[in-house]
């Protein structure tokens, strides 16, 4: 039975962060580096790339050459393959499918020279790969990455049984000439809300869940704005979001939440998401009515009372609707009971 185990891949990136570590700026890129390998484009006269941009029309064929650097003192053995990038759903990080996985874009038509390479300690590695767009390549961007896998297995922790397999991977930026279409979309909004059961007793706080989706066929640097209102249209909360992707991909969706606190205890009102990127924007709104608990308690038992009250009183004022249902009795051939039945006498006769 194979040893389950866990991928840990770093990959060339523009913030100088964990991958999937979420921030509004972006300092200048460096290469992707986990400490004992890292892999990055070959350097031109020009500058050092940080990461391969190519643009190709449908049937061209790119070509280029990653450098594997191996920062330790032994020889280390790689992997190297093609994959297609990708947004996690839980926070909108960068990553990359697995060698086993099925590929539609650059994980498909990047063929590096080599699928294996040893690299001596302190040393590099050199190898060209290629990236053939077919004919019928959809235009706009397709995101991916080089991948140096070590395909050892390491121990996890202290009564953990699994293992751990690392890789290295450089970002590719791969361009399909062709009409492009920025599109993006907010979905399934929703406020949760947690309040206290007395009011003016504890904090109120809600959360509220969104679902961000580029439905066009470019990379997008989403902004999202957050508005509530309460009634009479009074603004409960108004900012710009920062927990969001810096790269949403195209086709991928991410799930997010923001959390509100100090939110309104007693209202009736609405709240408004509008994401915007370059020529597109989109709002989605959900509405949400905050009472108290103990307050909405203590209003179902007064309304409750209230009935009650209402139809007890409404019977004391009508007291001859009862013989009304007698009269609507007779009206459809019943016979009425008598109020006073009288006895049958029966009279003897002697002869």
């Amino acid at each position: 039975m194979r040893k389950p185990y866990a991928l840990l891949l770093t990959f060339l990136t523009l913030l100088p962060l964990p991958l999937g570590l979420l921030g509004p700026l972006a300092p200048p890129a460096r290469a992707a580096d986990n400490g004992s390998w890292s892999v990055n484009p070959l350097s031109t006269t020009v500058a050092e790339r940080p990461y391969f941009y190519v643009s190709a029309d449908p049937g061209q064929t790119i070509e280029d050459t990653v450098v594997v650097t191996n920062k330790t003192d032994t020889p280390l053995t790689f992997r190297l393959y093609a994959a297609d990038a990708y947004n996690t759903e839980r926070d909108g990080g960068f990553a990359v499918r697995t060698a086993g996985e099925r590929m539609r874009g650059v994980g498909a038509w990047a063929k590096p020279a080599k699928d294996r390479v040893t690299v001596p300690g302190r040393g590099t590695a050199t190898v060209p790969f290629t990236i053939g767009v077919p004919e019928d390549a959809e235009p706009g961007d397709h995101p991916g990455a080089i991948v140096a896998l070590d395909e050892r297995v390491e121990k996890g922790g202290a009564g953990v049984a699994l293992g751990v397999r690392r890789a290295v991977g450089a970002r590719v930026y791969l361009q399909v000439g062709g009409p492009t279409l920025p599109a993006l979309t907010v979905e399934d909004v929703r406020v949760e809300q947690s309040r206290p059961l007395v009011p003016g007793f504890g904090d109120s706080e809600a959360t509220i869940s969104y679902t961000l989706r580029n439905t066009g066929n470019v990379t997008l640097n989403p902004k999202v704005e957050l508005r509530a209102r309460g009634l009479f249209g009074r603004t409960l909360l108004s900012r710009d979001l920062a927990r969001i992707p810096s790269e949403l991909l195209p086709g991928q969706r991410v799930h997010l939440s923001e959390p509100w606190h100090g939110a309104p205890q007693l209202d009736w009102g609405k709240v408004t998401l509008t994401a915007s990127a370059r020529e597109t924007r989109e709002s989605a709104s959900a509405g949400f009515f905050a009472v108290p608990w103990l307050a909405a308690l203590v209003l179902g038992a007064a309304v409750g009372a209230g009935l009650v009250l209402l139809l007890k009183k409404r019977r004391a004022r009508h007291p001859q609707r009862a013989r009304g249902v007698d009269i609507m009795r007779l009206r459809r051939g019943a016979r009425p009971v008598p109020t006073h039945p009288q006895t049958k006498s029966h009279t003897a006769s002697g002869v």
